[in-house]
């Protein structure tokens, strides 16, 4: 490619940009950027679809446009997370590895464990299971969080691969989409740190996807200090799809043990990770952060291209 075209792919590229946010997302070089063709960009939930009103935080994009058949890997941030500040050197990974990477927004401010518990447990000893339908679905299955229909993550997710598929029209954004217009599952690799770790398994618990890596997701519990129940439930995604990764100094690093256990969890695709933990940093966030774990990530997310 002469250089005059690349620079043409770049200013396209960047235009791209500025026309899905008014702003450039930082970090991304100018030179890399012509010759690999990566791509970061935000957008709005309300721009998707105005019904949106809830946690309007913008979705994070990236992906490599020379690379039209690979698998996405969707990321669901922990509570509070805000997509564009992601763990931007594990998507790199994830880019490099052939995937397109959708780091989604949804209502992430109240966590399943500061909800669930009390009254609130005594009361419904599946609290956790409803929560997580609820705010995934969009299903009534408790009074418990306030999340309307079109704040679901499955319906954020829809209409953002709809978004795309017209916004972009040469990436096949369609093979994300079913013909009835749910998401194609089984080309999505499903991802997540603490309460989207949590919300990556409960999706894989109930669809066949193509992989599922926790980060440290989710302590969901039951009445009498019990693992929840939906943990034990079958799941449609086979058991070699599932990896489960937490820090062993995290606090609640004994219980995200057993909730990989209790999901039948192969040992050989548990990762406790025991590097030291940065200066400043919590163990909690070090399994997504800290690129000493940068060959971990390569093994657990293999090749993201469609054979």
């Amino acid at each position: 490619m002469s250089l005059k075209k690349m620079l043409n792919v770049s200013l396209t590229l960047l235009s791209l940009i500025v026309f899905t946010s008014g702003t450039k997302v930082k970090s991304t070089d100018d030179e890399a950027l012509i010759k690999s063709q990566i791509v970061k960009y935000t957008i709005k939930p309300s721009k998707t679809d105005p019904s949106i009103k809830n946690s309007d935080i913008s979705h994070f994009v990236m992906y490599d446009r020379s690379i039209q058949q690979n698998k996405l890997l969707l990321f669901l941030p922990g509570s509070n997370g805000i997509p564009e500040r992601g763990p931007m050197n594990l998507f790199m990974v994830a880019v490099k590895q052939g995937y397109r990477v959708i780091s989604l927004s949804y209502i992430n401010r109240q966590s399943v464990s500061k909800i669930c518990r009390g009254d609130a447990l005594d009361s419904d000893k599946d609290c956790a299971e409803h929560f997580r339908e609820k705010r995934i679905y969009g299903t009534n299955s408790t009074a418990l969080i306030s999340d309307l229909p079109q704040d679901a993550i499955v319906h954020r997710l829809k209409k953002l691969l709809v978004y795309l598929s017209e916004f972009d029209a040469d990436l096949n954004w369609e093979s994300f989409i079913n013909s009835d217009g749910t998401p194609k599952w089984e080309n999505i690799v499903v991802s997540g740190q603490s309460q989207g770790g949590g919300m990556a398994c409960f999706i894989a618990k109930r669809h066949l996807v193509s992989k599922v890596i926790s980060f440290s997701g989710g302590w969901d519990r039951a009445p009498d200090f019990k693992i929840a129940d939906w943990y034990h439930q079958k799941s449609i995604t086979p058991q070699e799809r599932w990896f489960g990764i937490y820090n062993t100094k995290e606090p609640m690093a004994k219980t995200i043990k057993k909730a990989y256990d209790a999901m039948a969890i192969s040992e050989h695709q548990i990762y406790p990770l025991s590097l030291p933990v940065r200066e400043g940093r919590k163990a909690h966030g070090e399994g997504i952060r800290n690129t000493a774990y940068k060959d971990l990530w390569i093994e657990l997310l293999g090749s993201g291209l469609i054979q």
